[in-house]
């Protein structure tokens, strides 16, 4: 019996290396995902990450948990995931503050898009200038006048430094000639608590952490920073058709760290298309003010690249520094 328990199992030894390479490991994802955050809980960026994180755990059969990792612009995030295991386990929601901060942040320890692989973008973020209703200024003509005529005593708040809402601001600065007092605010959310109090008047954000309190008349929105009106705004008007040329928004995508294999950036990549092509998905992400955004990882990777440049000359022109 033992012989023949010895030569059953050696045919069987011997049979495994026939066997395709797929056998030895589990399929990904074989446990949950990390899907790092850049930013507090409750401003634009993690709204929509945590929408994206319920929908592609659905389409992936695991869970995506998302992980708030807050701090210099983004930073702290984006190096968490550039440092991490190349594995398709540890994702970021990368968000426009981080192609701004190549340039607005001297010596980061890594290069964004160098050393991270694109997967997808999500979606867009339009921006809007918002105001407590007890502001004087009903439009965005009203509000450059109040503050030409009250240099220096208007303060206009916004995310924290390397965010599009920050540097809106200081494009609203130059392009309308007005001196404000900018006051960046470490997230969206204690920003709109701010301005719901009346301890600051103005302040330029995504359009989802404010469109709640926009419809319920508790802030009022002064004009959307696209160059077109958006849909989940419509009355509100464009700053650029104020300040011809006043155009600027964000943007959300996921990305991987770099050398992360081809056949994990594949399988996430089919499962944002099948997320982003239901309706549902779309009409979710526009309740949040969040219209959707598809790039293939190739077309990514471009944008990526573009946006970079696109900042860095704004960051430049301005002589922006991190605060």
């Amino acid at each position: 019996m033992k012989r023949r328990t010895f030569l059953h199992l050696a045919a069987g030894a011997a049979a495994l290396p026939l066997a395709p390479p797929v056998a030895w490991a589990q399929a990904y994802p074989a446990h949950p995902i990390r899907l790092i955050v850049g930013f507090p809980a409750g401003g634009q960026v993690d709204i929509t990450a945590r929408i994206a994180a319920q929908w592609l755990g659905n389409a992936l059969g695991q869970t995506v948990v998302v992980e708030n990792k807050p701090g210099a612009g983004g930073n702290l995030g984006a190096e968490a995931v550039v440092n991490a295991a190349p594995d398709g386990y540890t994702l970021f929601f990368a968000a426009a503050s981080n192609t701004v901060n190549t340039t607005l942040f001297p010596n980061l320890p890594y290069d964004f898009a160098r050393d991270t692989t694109p997967v997808s973008t999500i979606n867009r973020i339009p921006l809007v200038l918002e105001v407590n209703p007890t502001f004087e200024a009903q439009n965005v003509a009203a509000f450059v006048a109040y503050a030409k005529a009250n240099p220096g005593k208007l303060s206009v708040g916004s995310p924290s430094a390397g965010t599009p809402p920050y540097l809106c601001v200081e494009l609203l600065k130059m392009m309308a000639g007005i001196d404000v007092i900018h006051v960046p605010y470490v997230g969206e959310n204690q920003m709109v608590t701010d301005l719901l109090g009346g301890q600051l008047m103005a302040g330029v954000g995504g359009i989802s952490s404010g469109i709640g309190h926009i419809k319920a008349g508790k802030l009022r929105a002064l004009g959307v920073t696209t160059a077109a009106r958006v849909q989940e705004l419509p009355d509100v008007p464009t700053i650029g058709d104020t300040i011809p040329g006043f155009e600027a928004s964000g943007w959300s995508g996921i990305v991987a760290p770099k050398n992360t294999p081809q056949d994990v950036i594949d399988k996430l990549v089919a499962a944002i298309k099948a997320i982003q092509a239901d309706p549902k998905f779309k009409e979710r992400l526009s309740d949040f003010g969040a219209p959707l955004f598809a790039m293939s990882p190739e077309q990514f990777g471009t944008f990526i690249v573009e946006e970079t440049e696109k900042w860095g000359k704004v960051v430049k022109f301005a002589g922006l520094k991190p605060q």
